[in-house]
């Protein structure tokens, strides 16, 4: 990072207080007769009633908009097992995004835990302070049996944000991407060069979109996962496929898709050169991709590529989910995100990307025209449509799969977020 950038986000951090959220009281504080009423006695009341229905502490208190941000910092954006308290400034910017675009009030915790287990029951135990959990940066294999057991003893959602919110980005972009290349997703070849958690989960979600598992091609660090191997743990096993292909060079041969989620320039023209006509190229590592857009592009005028970064078109972002999926799902009461709305979440977003960007979403990106096309395969984050498309669709999910406690809300569709 260039210095001034460096100190740029220093300073930000840092000043005019440090950190980048607050709390915010939202009753009133200005008399004897309010704080009579915030504390003591009054504050006994609601005590009283949910002691009676514990379901009435969602009437009484913010439980129903408040999810908790939680890490062991083991797998901390690209720097690594940093810790818990190094990885609280990504924490925080996670709250951000949640209440900055879909008004969801999130606290962060940071587990200091000796064994995975230890984390489990630490959240465990909490769990019932929030309305949802958004597990983060928690490395693999280990992020896999902690999310799981989570699910099993929660009863209020539990998301591992690494894994399905860049798996339901993915999949919106991928499918998009095959359309306009006139590819069908049960047809094409699938490349994935990675095999941790946000890899395992964009090929488990692109299955459930229609792609063949034996069209899957995942590497790890020792080449191609295949069935002659006796090296993999069951989360690799699980795409283990009969082939004679054992390096990215073999895997790459034909192949309509590539999907990289493991780390920078791994991935040479030479290689992209033996793809089929009119490839997908997700280059997602951060933040410096598996290929250059710019090498990509001089290799290849037939592909529609993507990345993780703001500065190329098609950014893998997010963004464009977590915030409106926990949204939608808070709203309903869901005890789980499961695989209905997760897929309902990637059709919202593959959709509102062939409707034309609002002006104003336009001026926040340069003034050139955004429509749906090789360069535009996913919505812009600072779409406010979002708030609306995605977060509906997730909530309609849950009702019809069963996993809400509420109806659909009587106040949605939502256009802003006055009422959080």
């Amino acid at each position: 990072m260039a210095e001034d950038m460096k100190q740029a986000a220093l300073d930000y951090h840092e000043h005019p207080v440090p950190g980048k959220l607050s709390s915010t009281i939202t009753k009133p504080t200005a008399t004897a007769g309010d704080l009579s009423l915030a504390y003591s006695p009054g504050v006994a009341e609601p005590c009283r009633e949910i002691a009676k229905n514990p379901e009435d502490v969602y009437r009484y208190t913010g439980k129903g908009n408040l999810v908790a941000v939680i890490t062991d910092g083991t797998a901390v954006l690209g720097l690594g097992n940093i810790g818990p308290l190094a990885s609280k400034p990504v924490m925080e910017g996670k709250g951000v995004l949640f209440k900055r675009f879909a008004g969801v009030n999130s606290v962060d915790v940071e587990v200091e835990s000796e064994s995975p287990q230890a984390f489990i029951d630490t959240v465990a135990r909490i769990a019932n302070t929030y309305g949802g959990i958004n597990l983060e940066d928690i490395k693999a294999p280990e992020c896999f049996e902690i999310e799981r057991q989570l699910i099993e003893r929660c009863s209020i959602p539990v998301f591992h944000d690494d894994q399905h919110g860049t798996a339901i980005v993915t999949a919106a972009g991928l499918l998009n991407a095959l359309e306009l290349q006139d590819k069908k997703i049960e047809d094409v070849k699938i490349v994935c060069l990675g095999a941790g958690a946000a890899a395992t989960a964009c090929m488990k979600l692109i299955i459930a979109c229609g792609a063949q598992r034996e069209n899957i091609y995942v590497l790890d660090r020792k080449g191609v996962i295949h069935s002659g191997r006796d090296d993999l743990n069951q989360f690799k096993a699980m795409f283990a496929i009969e082939t004679d292909a054992r390096t990215l060079d073999d895997a790459m041969e034909g192949a309509d898709v590539f999907i990289g989620v493991s780390g920078p320039d791994l991935l040479s023209g030479d290689q992209l050169k033996k793809m089929a006509a009119n490839p997908v190229v997700f280059a997602c590592s951060n933040p410096d991709p598996e290929i250059n857009p710019e090498l990509a592009h001089s290799v290849r005028d037939d592909l529609i590529m993507a990345t993780g970064r703001s500065d190329y078109p098609n950014q893998v972002n997010n963004v464009l989910g977590f915030p409106f999926i926990f949204r939608g799902a808070l709203d309903v009461r869901a005890t789980k995100i499961n695989e209905e709305m997760k897929i309902a979440a990637v059709h919202a977003l593959k959709d509102l990307a062939k409707e034309e960007a609002p002006a104003d979403v336009v001026a926040a990106y340069g003034g050139s025209p955004l429509s749906f096309g090789k360069e535009y395969i996913l919505p812009k984050p600072m779409d406010t449509r979002l708030l609306t498309i995605v977060s509906a669709a997730v909530a309609q999910a849950a009702v019809d799969s069963g996993v809400a406690t509420l109806p659909y809300p009587d106040f949605y569709p939502l256009e802003n977020l006055d009422r959080f």
